[in-house]
């Protein structure tokens, strides 16, 4: 449950589907979210195909719904790409794409809580277990050796994700992207403690679920509150962190951009222009949702 989004100017795709298709892989969504989720909580014979079904519904009322509204956004990316831009107009422009991304997992409560409903005190285990080995990761890819080891790492990330939409990037704008990055609040250590104490957060309300056998509404309202966290911490320190950092991001992406050529530009706009097309036609091929199974349970 790595909270790390935050991109600007389209930027938000590569963090989304680290991939140059969109149509690829929204393509193998049912069955990657599936894969995903399983990896997680193990699901047995009898939750399997209802996962699977709802996962089906789920993605079928998105493609239908929301992949236009996300396509307007990459028309909005290619106007801003052409001229610089202001720190206050990356924040403004990553904010409504957070609000989209957060507001589609809506419509999946119910069937979520009616699948939770059905978890076992071993699964719960399971999900605890592949939430140490995720951390271990974590912590192999962001906290591993010397402070100056770890710029460079983040550094690396950073320029990898940036030259997916502008193409290479030269000695200036590295240095840039390493500078602004050793300048920024952003605490590793601290995100991690925070990355622990949602999950813990996490399997303390699942386990209090189970062992009341809380109802339908009941869950799908502790849910709602989870989901709530995931997008603003109930820890006030870590609030401001992330605002602190956020501020950071924004206006290091500003930065970035403004020192970019005219092709450079070109290619970000033809970038975007390219997940704008893919998600037109994804929209295009969708399935007209009919009472949206996804709203309520049983639907799967």
């Amino acid at each position: 449950m790595n909270s790390r989004r935050g991109w600007m100017v389209g930027l938000v795709l590569p963090w989304l589907v680290g991939c140059s298709s969109v149509r690829l892989t929204y393509g193998q969504g049912p069955m990657l979210a599936y894969w995903w989720l399983d990896s997680y909580a193990d699901f047995n014979s009898e939750q399997t195909p209802r996962v699977k079904a709802a996962l089906d519904d789920w993605f079928s009322w998105h493609r239908a719904t929301q992949l236009s509204d996300y396509a307007a956004l990459m028309a909005t990316a290619q106007r801003l790409a052409v001229d610089n831009v202001t720190p206050a107009q990356v924040c403004r422009f990553t904010h409504s794409a957070e609000l989209r991304l957060s507001s589609a997992f809506d419509p999946a409560m119910a069937p979520a809580a009616e699948i939770l409903r059905t978890l076992s005190t071993t699964q719960v285990r399971h999900l605890e277990q592949r939430f140490n080995k995720g951390n271990e990761e974590w912590q192999r890819d962001h906290l591993r050796g010397s402070a100056i080891e770890r710029r460079e790492a983040a550094a690396k990330r950073w320029v990898d994700r940036a030259e997916s939409v502008y193409g290479a990037l030269d000695d200036a704008q590295r240095k840039l992207v390493a500078t602004g990055l050793q300048a920024s609040p952003y605490d590793a250590k601290a995100w991690f403690e925070e990355r622990r104490a949602r999950q813990l957060d996490a399997l303390r309300t699942l386990r209090q679920l189970l062992t009341d056998r809380t109802d339908q509404p009941g869950t799908e309202a502790a849910l709602r509150a989870m989901a709530l966290h995931l997008v603003q911490s109930p820890r006030a320190d870590h609030r401001t962190l992330k605002e602190r950092t956020d501020q950071a991001q924004c206006a290091l992406i500003a930065q970035l951009h403004n020192s970019t050529s005219a092709t450079q530009r070109q290619r970000a706009v033809k970038q975007f222009k390219s997940w704008e097309d893919d998600l037109r036609t994804l929209a295009a091929e969708a399935t007209p949702v009919k009472g949206s199974a996804v709203l309520s349970p049983g639907g799967g």
